[in-house]
């Protein structure tokens, strides 16, 4: 018996959408789409439960890329300040070891 089909998240949704709209059963669904019904509950479980917390988390929470966009902002700021640290040790160095020159003598 072989591995059973790989569905698209975007296939998968379709699939419990019409589950969900009474399209079709599914029994149907499972027949049409060659899956087994306890893949499609399965499925629809999911989908209702991300639905859920989805709704719960509301606007409240930033999104996945406002997320990264403030990890990366927070990761050069340390960079930045890094930085400037480093110059201010390389500027007292040079100040430091300069020679003062009064002209020929």
């Amino acid at each position: 018996m072989g591995r059973p089909p790989v569905f698209s998240p975007e296939t998968k949704t379709r699939i419990v959408l019409s589950v969900l709209s009474g399209e079709v059963s599914v029994a149907e669904a499972a027949r049409k789409e060659k899956v087994s019904e306890q893949s499609i509950g399965r499925w629809k479980a999911e989908f209702l439960e991300a639905g859920k917390t989805a709704l719960a988390a509301g606007k409240s929470g930033p999104s996945t890329r406002e997320a990264q966009l403030e990890a990366q902002v927070e990761d050069l700021t340390l960079a930045l300040g890094e930085a400037a640290v480093e110059l201010r040790v390389w500027k007292k160095r040079v100040e430091s070891s300069r020679v003062v020159y009064d002209g020929p003598e």
